[in-house]
């Protein structure tokens, strides 16, 4: 799932010129993207399965059959402040589970990743509709601090009971691996300007992971994530609008025994062409944790998360070859209203190649 199938393509508009079908000329630069990432993102220590903002413009447009193949360069950082901090100190083992007291502390995170797309749409119907199936997978790089101060008691067998327990916490790791694997499957159909999605995705946890380090590229948990999504495209005033939601169910984490509670995400995003190849628009994402965290892990309690965000996006589409169509698309989000969760931005830059639509048959 790789950057919102907001793949724009130019040529939408280049086959309207070209009196190509609606259908067949909307269905080309799209590329269904859905990723997992941790460096901050809500649920367990503050990171969810939902990397949000991975749908946007033209998301419920349906793809041109044949393989696609997309790449993004996605680079955040955020900042926390003392739920967080808390929860990471537990997790990692630096204070005792018995822990009672107060944390003074933050924490800061930079992720550099390098997501890896590729998906597939079959030519024959599915229900009506066009359906693709993909696979993401990342190389990438994280790097964290935790800085404070603890102070507080913690509980130990009798007869010592209550002691006091303070320290200073100055801590820092970078990992460099791969994260975990993303499965996708997308259902699309389109009925003139208006067009539908549904899509499963899921977290397969191979990625580097220790639920003893500070910076982690897989989440140590499998998740199920699926929801539906809507698109406006009007090819007359090159109007667009996008709308996904979905919820994750996340599964015991094994090696700490903390379950992350259910999470509600909604990306969407807004878009007008100025000309034929050249869009522009605004982007951005709701995110909430709706369950509460559980399991014998869990030593913070409920520990629902949230944030909001929005930004600029730029895209811009080109043929490649007479089979191939290429889409580059720069968007960055300004996160607010966080709670229980890092946040601060974000910027994805993506390349995508994609079949191109079939020329129209001319006669002689």
């Amino acid at each position: 799932m790789i950057e919102n199938h907001e793949a724009i393509q130019a040529k939408f508009f280049l086959a309207r010129e070209r009196k190509v079908h609606l259908k067949s000329a909307i269905a080309a630069l799209l590329l269904s993207t859905i990723v997992a990432q941790n460096s901050a993102h809500a649920d367990e220590d503050g990171i969810s399965f939902w990397l949000p903002g991975l749908f946007g413009s033209l998301a419920a447009v349906p793809q041109q059959p044949g393989f696609s193949l997309a790449t993004i360069n996605y680079f955040d950082t955020v900042s926390a402040g003392n739920s967080v901090a808390r929860a990471r100190e537990f997790s990692i083992g630096d204070v005792p589970a018995s822990f009672k007291g107060n944390v003074s502390a933050n924490v800061h995170a930079t992720l550099d990743l390098g997501l890896i797309n590729a998906t597939y749409t079959f030519a024959s119907p599915v229900f009506g509709g066009l359906a693709t199936i993909g696979l993401l997978a990342f190389p990438g790089y994280n790097d964290t601090s935790l800085n404070g101060r603890v102070d507080g008691v913690v509980t130990l067998p009798p007869p010592v009971g209550s002691v006091p327990f303070s320290k200073s916490v100055n801590l820092n790791q970078s990992t460099v691996g791969f994260g975990d694997l993303y499965p996708q499957a997308i259902l699309r159909w389109n009925q003139g300007i208006n067009n539908f999605m549904t899509y499963a995705t899921g977290d397969i946890p191979v990625g580097t992971y220790n639920s003893r380090d500070l910076a982690n590229l897989g989440i140590g948990h499998g998740a199920i994530d699926s929801g539906a999504g809507y698109t406006y495209l009007n090819p007359q005033t090159g109007h667009e609008f996008s709308a996904v939601a979905g919820f994750t169910y996340n599964f015991l984490n094994p090696y700490t025994q903390y379950q992350s509670g259910v999470d509600f995400h909604l990306d969407w995003a807004a878009s007008q062409f100025l000309s034929k190849q050249l869009l522009v628009g605004v982007v951005g994402y709701v995110y909430r944790e709706i369950g509460c965290d559980s399991g014998s892990g869990d030593h913070v309690g409920c520990f629902q998360s949230q944030v909001f965000s929005a930004g600029p996006q730029i895209g811009y589409s080109f043929p490649v070859s007479q089979d191939l169509l290429g889409y580059v698309n720069l968007k960055a989000y300004g996160e607010f209203g966080a709670m229980n969760r890092p946040s601060g931005a974000n910027v994805w830059l993506t390349f995508a190649l994609s079949p191109a639509p079939p020329r129209p048959v001319t006669k002689d």
